[in-house]
């Protein structure tokens, strides 16, 4: 409907549709909030969170079995990364992960 209709939408129906995550009630609101995602971002495997960003990606132009197919490639490669290793440990140690990259 959105699509063919081009009709507006409030920032409640946005999120009540799905649209969006979250809606806030004033720009620092936002700001803060937005500032936490991206240090919560920041504090993940950078070859994780680059890992997910590529298989988006690759999602949006492939077949479904094409994309599991390559998930499946992705996912045993991070088995063999230290980065599973440093948050393994930091699981354990209940410390923060240090990653190599």
């Amino acid at each position: 409907e959105l699509a063919l209709t081009g009709r507006s939408v409030s920032g409640t129906e946005a999120k009540s549709i799905g649209l969006v995550n979250d809606v806030f009630d004033s720009q620092a609101a936002l700001m803060n909030h937005s500032i936490n995602v991206a240090k919560t971002i920041a504090s993940k495997s950078p070859l994780a969170i680059r890992g997910t960003k590529e298989t988006l990606v690759y999602a949006r132009d492939h077949t479904v079995t094409d994309s599991l197919r390559q998930v499946a490639s992705h996912n045993a490669a991070q088995l063999m990364s230290s980065d599973l290793v440093a948050a393994a440990q930091a699981m354990m140690t209940k410390t923060p992960p240090k990653f190599e990259n």
